[in-house]
């Protein structure tokens, strides 16, 4: 049986676009729900216990991350400063070892990034501390984590909506380059 034309393109066209809208929706709805998958936590090469660092012996993000009100990167600290406290502290325990080979072979530890923005952002730590912004606003609750977890999405929705709450600028070429 043949259809007429019109009857046709009145059922087969729309048809075929409620189809590619229900497909565009539902990659869309893929790609939201992999980006608010599992939170991103690496394991490192060194096991570095926020939760003694930061948590039991309440140290100051700042203590390690020395640049972080100076600088645009927060910066992991050298080794040097690791070694100011575990020449003698900790001196026997296996990660602390670690720690002193990679001195001892003048070889920097390749930790995995946690936290990272597009290449196009600029972001800069140094304004956010003197803002007076918490670490933990975008990093969590470090100080309670045995593994460093992106908690935050980082993105840019996320990013202004902070901007807003807080009365900062929400001006493109504020993040922008």
């Amino acid at each position: 049986m043949k259809l007429p034309l019109d009857l046709l393109s009145r059922w087969l066209l729309p048809m075929a676009l409620a189809a590619w809208f229900a497909g565009a929706l539902a990659v869309l709805g893929a790609l939201a729900a992999w980006r608010e998958a599992d939170p991103i936590a690496p394991s490192q090469p060194i096991d570095f216990p926020h939760t003694i660092h930061a948590g039991t012996l309440s140290l100051p993000c700042t203590f390690c991350h020395l640049e972080v009100a100076r600088s645009p990167q927060a910066t992991v600290p050298p080794l040097s400063v690791c070694m100011t406290c575990h020449e003698t502290i900790a001196a026997g325990r296996p990660e602390v070892e670690k720690l002193k080979a990679h001195v001892a072979r003048g070889e920097p530890v390749t930790w995995r990034r946690v936290h990272e923005v597009p290449s196009f952002v600029r972001f800069t730590h140094k304004r956010h501390v003197k803002a007076g912004v918490a670490c933990a606003t975008c990093h969590g609750d470090v100080a309670a984590m045995a593994r460093i977890t992106r908690v935050r999405p980082l993105t840019m929705g996320w990013c202004i909506t902070c901007h807003r709450t807080r009365g900062a600028p929400t001006d493109c070429a504020t993040c922008h380059v």
